[in-house]
């Protein structure tokens, strides 16, 4: 059995290689075998690995994973045999997602449902589980507020809770598939708050000014940012980013900003004008959740929730093609530089 890993070189390169696995024998008491069916490649952050102190000669790759279970460990009672399953392996995961069988605690896992593709429960679990994240544990979103978010699921997301949105379209074609996810909730009589697509890709409408205007002046509530500019001048790759003094004059009075930027410096004066408007910063680290059991319980509710509004069509995806195994190699690596988003290989 072959899995994907990676093995960090000198100045930075970076070598995917498939690797022979064995598949365990003996399985834990909690544990479940699980023959996998799709896995999401998306990029590695080895300074997260050096962090936790979990570097490896070969770090596996590919941890959001969707499969049938194979076999459960004596204690096991979420799952039995046969029931389809989706996850995200743990950051100190011994095996690759693209194995064939992987082995993984029953914690790591939640039901699939029927109607969801291998390929859609596989390519969205992370995703949602950032999104829900960001705006129910991080932002407390609330209706009534004002969401200005990074991020097609988080879109999604505020839509379905009944917030005025205001998202940011980088491209012509992102515009008209923004355009056409206006939210129409079953559960309410009133109609929601309209919403708007920023052209962030046209010179001619700035980001600061249309929120404002939107806003009436008086800012946003919650702003999820997925990359922030912290200097004026930042390479091609973060042309479409906010810079952080866009976001700092955006926010409300009360506002909350949740940021993907682990290396944001706020100098003083940015620090004052959080003070003045009451506003708060928070750090969006979706990986918290595999590395702390404090709060298991919810996290699993929330992968639960993700495949159900996957289910339901609350979440639509925009995905690439899927990707053949014998292509995985070649796809991890553009998706490591950078020049590919996520890609999913699925198993035939």
């Amino acid at each position: 059995m072959k899995g994907l890993y990676c093995k960090p070189g000198d100045q930075g390169d970076v070598k995917f290689i498939l690797e022979d696995t064995n598949i365990p024998t003996n399985i834990g008491s909690h544990e479940v075998k699980v023959q996998v069916k799709s896995c999401a490649l998306s990029p590695v952050d080895f300074k997260l690995y050096e962090d936790l102190k979990l570097e490896k000669e070969h770090v596996p790759v590919g941890r959001e994973i969707a499969g049938v279970v194979l076999q459960v460990g004596p204690k096991v009672t979420f799952f039995q045999p046969d029931d389809e399953v989706v996850g995200i392996l743990p950051l100190d995961a011994e095996q690759s997602g693209l194995c064939s069988v992987v082995v993984t605690d029953e914690y790591n896992l939640v039901q699939k449902p029927e109607k969801v593709s291998w390929f859609e429960a596989a390519a969205v679990i992370k995703d949602g589980l950032r999104a829900y994240t960001a705006l129910h544990t991080l932002a407390r979103m609330a209706a009534g507020q004002t969401v200005l978010p990074f991020g097609l699921l988080a879109i999604q997301l505020a839509h379905y809770h009944g917030v005025k949105v205001l998202a940011t379209a980088l491209s012509p074609e992102d515009q008209k598939f923004l355009e056409e996810l206006r939210p129409s909730h079953r559960y309410l009589s009133v109609s929601l708050p309209s919403a708007r697509v920023i052209r962030v890709w046209d010179a001619k409408e700035d980001l600061v000014d249309s929120c404002l205007e939107e806003t009436g002046g008086l800012g946003v509530d919650i702003i999820i940012d997925s990359g922030v500019r912290l200097y004026e001048e930042e390479p091609e790759a973060q042309r479409h980013c906010p810079h952080k003094h866009d976001l700092l004059t955006l926010l409300s009075v009360g506002g909350h900003w949740v940021t993907t930027e682990q290396h944001l410096q706020l100098d003083p004066p940015d620090s004052h004008i959080l003070f003045l408007k009451a506003a708060s910063l928070s750090f969006l680290n979706d990986e918290v959740w595999t590395t702390s059991r404090a709060k298991q319980g919810r996290y699993l509710h929330i992968l639960k929730d993700v495949m159900d509004k996957l289910c339901t069509g609350t979440f639509r995806p925009q995905l690439e093609d899927p990707v053949p195994l014998y292509e995985a190699t070649v796809s991890m690596e553009m998706v490591q530089r950078k020049q590919a988003r996520k890609r999913i290989a699925v198993k035939l």
